[in-house]
């Protein structure tokens, strides 16, 4: 059996994730759960153009929401950002928050 990955959340993205409606913050919480424990989310997708090894849970409860995270240093997980996604296409804010927490994060690993 494996360790249980730590989750360090960046910026403000516990924050914004303890700000979601109740099933979404649910429902984040069994998918970063499953992560720790070196598990797939059930809905998720490569966000290269953020950088290399970022991934995006997909969250459909009252809306649908956004948790960016990477999981290439050591044994922790880094969640980047979050949001509530309103458009088809991701904001392009959301996009550059999620590129400067990991360009901090790189700087300080």
């Amino acid at each position: 059996m494996h360790d249980i990955k730590v989750i360090r959340f960046c910026g403000r993205s516990l924050e914004i994730i303890r700000s979601f409606p109740a099933a979404a913050k649910r429902e984040t919480g069994y998918q970063l759960d499953r992560v720790q424990h070196e598990l797939e989310p059930t809905d998720w997708k490569p966000m290269s153009l953020i950088g290399s090894g970022v991934r995006g849970i997909r969250i459909m409860h009252e809306g649908q929401y956004r948790v960016i995270y990477v999981t290439k240093f050591a044994d922790v997980i880094y969640v980047l950002h979050a949001f509530q996604k309103k458009t088809q296409k991701t904001r392009k804010h959301d996009i550059e928050a999620a590129k400067q927490a990991l360009k901090q994060l790189q700087n300080e690993v």
